[in-house]
């Protein structure tokens, strides 16, 4: 045989193989125990089911157990999968342990929470919410309810997770637009659970009962501050504006305890992490930056049919 058609054929034999073998898709959040995460769950099986790939979900049960996400990440580079979709929970912790993967032609796609590099060199692509946009809406819609003159509090989520801190940051942006607005409280953390977020606003209660307004830039953190805010009194009786959706914010949201909401669209982000991780490894061009977009939700515009598409109502 022609040595040229004897190579064309064990390449097209090669091509063949590969695309027999059913590829692993790992896919790697931040936590595992809040809603949000459960709707990024469903995105990512959604997509694996339409691709015909296997999802591997494992994550941390909680939001700061950054050394069991790193061993997540080191197990399924070890393991060999075709590839990783990572929401990092430590913009500099994960750097490493993706370079590694990356090193080992694993390709890495990160989401909802941005890891220091460069995209298209030390990962593949980045799909989130637009955070700092997010952020923004939040102080601006917040800034609205309270008019020219108020005291506000920020309870921040955690140091180092990259997706909350550019919500904070758009957050402080649209409230500092208006001088009169007065941030008594923007340095402070709530930490990675409810628990703890509800501690740190009971530990706030003074400076909360003389603010007129609060914003909180997660679901976590939202809900640990709806409850303190419940324990103390004040729910209903001072403007607040959060980040994320769930159930019991949505309950809140129209019992008028909370304002407004910020919603991401968790299951598209997991959908899209899977199909953009798939798409490379087929050899098909991917964007290096997608956008999943980001909405305010107020009781006003609950019933709208795309509101309620995006809740799951």
């Amino acid at each position: 045989m022609n040595i040229r058609l004897l190579a064309a054929a064990l390449l097209l034999a090669a091509n063949v193989f590969a695309a027999d073998q059913k590829l692993r898709i790992a896919v790697i959040p931040i936590g595992t125990s809040h809603v949000f995460w459960k709707s990024v769950e469903a995105g990512a099986k959604a997509a694996g089911q339409e691709l015909g790939v296997d999802i591997a979900w494992k994550g941390p049960l909680n939001e700061n157990e950054r050394a069991q996400q790193i061993a997540i990440v080191e197990q399924f580079t070890t393991e060999g999968v075709s590839g990783i979709v990572l929401s990092p929970m430590d913009d500099t912790a994960l750097v490493r342990p993706v370079a590694a993967a990356m090193a080992k032609k694993i390709p890495v796609v990160i989401f909802n929470s941005a890891l220091k590099g460069e995209v298209g060199k030390d990962f593949i692509s980045y799909v989130a919410t637009d955070n700092r946009l997010g952020g923004r809406l939040g102080g601006e819609h917040l800034a609205k309810l309270l008019g020219e003159k108020a005291n506000v509090v920020l309870l921040r989520y955690q140091v180092g997770t990259a997706g909350t801190m550019e919500r904070e940051e758009g957050f402080l942006a649209a409230i500092h637009q208006h001088p009169g607005l007065v941030m008594t409280v923007d340095n402070r953390y709530g930490g990675a659970t409810m628990a703890s977020a509800k501690t740190a606003s009971l530990n706030l209660i003074d400076k909360l009962r003389e603010a007129q307004g609060v914003f909180c830039p997660n679901e976590s953190s939202t809900f640990g501050m709806l409850l303190a805010l419940r324990q103390s009194n004040l729910a209903g009786k001072i403007r607040f504006v959060g980040f994320d959706t769930s159930p019991p914010l949505i309950e809140a949201l129209q019992k008028g305890e909370i304002d407004a909401l910020v919603a991401q669209d968790p299951v598209k982000m997991g959908y899209l992490g899977v199909k953009t991780c798939v798409a490379h490894i087929r050899g098909e061009p991917v964007e290096p930056n997608i956008d999943t977009g980001v909405r305010l939700i107020t009781r006003e515009n609950l019933n709208d049919p795309a509101v309620k598409k995006l809740l799951g109502l």
